[in-house]
């Protein structure tokens, strides 16, 4: 409980009690309609955004902004063991790019920010299409939690659970996992000029696969991302209004006077 309240207070500490001008608040008040989060908390995000430098890093602010919605919806319903990460593949970049954000909200840092793969049947360079379907060799979107590790034929490799039913429900059964590449970094990208992609795993290079499990194994979350219609309009926590009455561990600390309460900007929910 400690460690949950130090991440909230942390991030809302300074962007909950500013003050804000008229076109800021109108703006806020726009963003907070559109991702059916409270004020407070897309001024939180803004603020980590921002500081952790994610635009400069190819991140844009609408995805950062949607996996932390997401990480706060699976923590407010008690699903979330490891609270210190969150993990973005932003598959609306090219597999060449650096499209892998692994972030410690705990300690307000980018812990990694790598390369990561898509399944070959999703697309060569862009990720175009995706499935939920077995031995379809393509990605899957969205929230995932990470789960257990074991010894694979790639070397140590980490099991997911889909958190959302329909969409991406079935990695467990498709082996959908993470692990390590031989094929996945720089220099196999300069020596074929591409990038090789999975059988719908997100892989990641070998030389860092080992530190990357250790860090978000154990029920972290894991948001994979691409600008898909039918993801965006079928997704229960994008389209789910954040409820802050369900995040009882802000009410509970000697700090929770200086937050601002639930407030008219939380949208109803519409699933």
């Amino acid at each position: 409980m400690r460690l949950y309240a130090a991440l909230f207070l942390g991030l809302l500490s300074v962007g909950a009690m500013a003050g804000t001008n008229g076109n800021n608040r109108e703006n806020l008040d726009k963003e907070a309609q559109l991702y059916k989060m409270p004020v407070a908390y897309i001024k939180a995000a803004t603020e980590l955004y921002q500081q952790l430098q994610l635009q400069q890093k190819g991140l844009e602010k609408d995805i950062f902004v949607k996996a932390y919605k997401g990480y706060l919806q699976l923590q407010a319903q008690g699903l979330v063991q490891n609270a210190d990460i969150l993990s973005i593949a932003d598959f609306s970049q090219s597999n060449q790019n650096k499209r892998l954000y692994i972030i410690n909200l705990r300690t307000r840092s980018l812990m990694m920010h790598t390369y990561v793969s898509h399944g070959r049947n999703s697309g060569n360079e862009m990720a175009t299409s995706f499935s939920n379907v077995n031995n379809s060799n393509k990605s899957v979107l969205g929230f995932l939690l990470t789960a257990d590790t074991y010894m694979g034929a790639n070397g140590l490799s980490l099991r997911f659970s889909g958190m959302e039913r329909g969409i991406n429900d079935m990695v467990t059964t498709r082996a959908i996992v993470v692990h390590g590449s031989k094929f996945v970094n720089e220099q196999e990208l300069a020596r074929r000029g591409e990038m090789v992609n999975s059988l719908g795993c997100p892989a990641v290079p070998m030389s860092q696969s080992k530190t990357i499990i250790e860090a978000i194994k154990g029920g972290s979350v894991y948001f994979i991302y691409h600008p898909d219609e039918m993801y965006a309009n079928r997704s229960p926590i994008l389209n789910t209004a954040l409820q802050t009455t369900m995040l009882p561990m802000l009410a509970s600390q000697p700090l929770a006077d200086s937050l601002p309460p639930p407030n008219s900007n939380t949208v109803t929910r519409n699933n």
